[in-house]
Formats: C-alpha cells, sequence, structure tokens
C-alpha cells in the first residue's frame, strides 16, 4: 500500500518564558493511501500541534516528514502554502468562511486561487455545484453564510475542502462544534468520502467519530501511546465498544 504520509521522528518544542515546552516527542507514524486515522488523547496531549506539523501549518523542531515523496521541511513558507493549496484539504471546528462571499463562491474559492487548477471559472462553478449535491447541500448555493446552519456550513466546508482534489485531508474535530446528529451527519460524509478513496486524517476526542476510521492513534504528552485498527464490515456499536475498551485500557 502506498505511503501518503510518513512521519519520523518529529519533536515540537515551543519556548515559553525562555522554558521548552516539548508538545510533540519522537513521533513516527505512516498514513497509507485510502486510510481514515483518528488522532485522540487526553487535553494537551499535542493533538491539534500533530495535525498542523505533519501538514506544514506549523513548523517541526526535528525530524521528518514526508508528504507524497517530499520532505515539507525543506519547503519555503510559498512553497508550503502551494502544498496547502493543491495536494492538502482542510476542515476545521470553527467553519471559517467569507461572509461578503455565498456558500458557493466560499467552496470554489480554493481552486479560483490555485495557479495550478487550469479549468475555467465554469469548470470550477460547476465542479462546486457537483460537490454541493453530491453533500446533498445543493439547495444552499446562493445563501449568505449565515443564512445556514451548522451542519450545512460544515459539509460546504468539505466541499471547498475537496475542490482541488487533495492528496489527503486533515480534519482537526471536525464535529467539535456540532450538534449529535449533525456530527452522524458530517462523518457520515467523510466516511464515503474515505470509502470512495480520499485519505483523511482527523482529530477527535469523540470514540463515536473515531469508530467510523480505519485506524486510530493514541497520544499522551506528546507521544503516541498506541494504535487501534478497526474492521469497518463490522457493526458499529460493536466497533464503538471495542475502540471504548482499548481507549480504557490506555487510560483514557
Amino acid at each position: 500500500m502506498k505511503a501518503v504520509l510518513e512521519v519520523r521522528d518529529l519533536c515540537r518544542t515551543y519556548v515559553v518564558n525562555k522554558r521548552q515546552n516539548h508538545v510533540l516527542r519522537n513521533v513516527s507514524f505512516t498514513v497509507n493511501e485510502g486510510e481514515m486515522v483518528a488522532v485522540m488523547g487526553p487535553s494537551g496531549s499535542g493533538k491539534s500541534t500533530l495535525l498542523y506539523t505533519v501538514s506544514g501549518m506549523d513548523r517541526m523542531t526535528s525530524g521528518k516528514v514526508d508528504f507524497c515523496g517530499r520532505d515539507i521541511s525543506s519547503l519555503s513558507e510559498d512553497e508550503l502554502a502551494e502544498l496547502r493549496l493543491d495536494d492538502m484539504g482542510f476542515i476545521f471546528q470553527q467553519m471559517y468562511m467569507l461572509k461578503n462571499l455565498t456558500v458557493l463562491d466560499n467552496i470554489i474559492l480554493p481552486a479560483v486561487k490555485s495557479r495550478r487548477n487550469k479549468a475555467s471559472r465554469r469548470e470550477k462553478t460547476e465542479r462546486g455545484r457537483e460537490l454541493m449535491h453530491k453533500l446533498g447541500i445543493a439547495d444552499i448555493a446562493d445563501n449568505d453564510i449565515n443564512e445556514v446552519s451548522g451542519g450545512q456550513l460544515q459539509r460546504a466546508c468539505i466541499c471547498r475542502s475537496m475542490m482541488n482534489r487533495p492528496k489527503m485531508l486533515f480534519a482537526d474535530e471536525p464535529t467539535g462544534a456540532l450538534n449529535r446528529t449533525s456530527s452522524e451527519e458530517v462523518m457520515a460524509e467523510l466516511a464515503k468520502l474515505n470509502e470512495e478513496g480520499t485519505t483523511i486524517m482527523l482529530v477527535t476526542h469523540d470514540a463515536k467519530v473515531a469508530a467510523k476510521c480505519t485506524r486510530v492513534l493514541f497520544i499522551v504528552d506528546g507521544n503516541i501511546k498506541g494504535e487501534f485498527g478497526i474492521d469497518r464490515a463490522e457493526p458499529l456499536r460493536d466497533r464503538e465498544r471495542a475502540l471504548n475498551n482499548w481507549l480504557m485500557e490506555m487510560g483514557w
């Protein structure tokens, strides 16, 4: 199986008041093509820092991160920005969108800004509408972002993340700001994208969310303490039970 993301001996240290804070300590793991990997752990364990560092949003202190054959530590800020725009997709807990644009215009913005995407504006708009139809929100294309629900807005963020056909999606607590119904709907869409071939890495504190993934990494104090494989052929309730039992063994 082809590796999309290879992380070796990754460290991230911040200096606060002249004291070193080792947020990530010699982290190593691989995400293969087609996987959906969840990162779990206690608050302050380094989950989000790990996501931001391996995706190039934050600079590593030491170690190596290889994304599709490119060592991201060797890239300039402009090269990193281009990599994130064209080859990565991002979904966050807070649904950042421009208030002066419609939902559709927000969705197609990454494609409009991309220098690699040579499609016409009409083709980009058509792709945006196709993604919205796929995720069941085609009827809100011309709405302002304050005229739609949180669940609809997060699905719009998923559409935006897919505009440039990224090699991998990174999601930081993508259901954290949603109610249970909207959370389940958003996770169903992410799982569907993964089953269609999109590689995903997400941070979550919710075992119900993680149980829809194919593998879970458990991080404590900046170290990965274990990983748990999930067979999505099993009933969801059984997956949740097995994952919760494992998390308790890990000290969750």
